[in-house]
């Protein structure tokens, strides 16, 4: 199984066992969902959800027989994964995490490669390690094409953005 970092739980939120998770991931819609399976910490505990909800910056879960702030206390702090075969993903789709460690390349000249991705405010950087590191939006604009195979991904106007 493989497994895919959704987010890390932050908080337990109210008496009921709800926990509060902090997570930019870009498939939620598959993923925050009843009756999804989700790992939580080095052991992979496995887990149901069975309720979603959003409040402000935080993705608000309710998992399958936990109904106490005791019983999830021990979760705080937490990192979550899903099992990638659970998103059913078709072959050119992907998680964007999948982008790390891919090289820049634009015009047949290699700029770098993706060292980590950000959500700045609801948009997604890719920080790009280079001579002189910098970051690429993550949009149609910069973004041609990514080939996973042979871990490229293809960029327009790069030069512009390095400083």
């Amino acid at each position: 199984m493989e497994y895919v970092y959704i987010g890390k739980i932050v908080n337990t939120h109210g008496i009921k066992g709800e926990i509060r998770i902090l997570s930019n991931f870009d498939k939620k819609e598959i993923v925050f969902m009843p009756g999804f399976k989700i790992y939580i910490g080095n052991t992979k505990e496995e887990n149901i959800i069975i309720s979603y909800r959003k409040h402000k910056n935080f993705d608000m879960v309710k998992l399958k027989g936990i109904d106490d702030i005791n019983e999830v206390l021990k979760y705080k702090g937490f990192k979550v994964y899903v099992n990638r075969d659970d998103l059913n993903l078709n072959n050119n789709e992907y998680v964007l995490d999948d982008l790390l460690s891919l090289n820049i390349i634009s015009n047949n000249k290699n700029y770098g490669i993706v060292e980590n991705i950000f959500d700045n405010n609801g948009n997604v950087l890719l920080a790009i390690k280079f001579e002189k590191n910098y970051y690429i939006p993550y949009n149609s604009d910069y973004i041609k094409e990514v080939d996973l195979q042979n871990k490229i991904i293809y960029v327009n106007n790069v030069e512009e953005l390095i400083l």
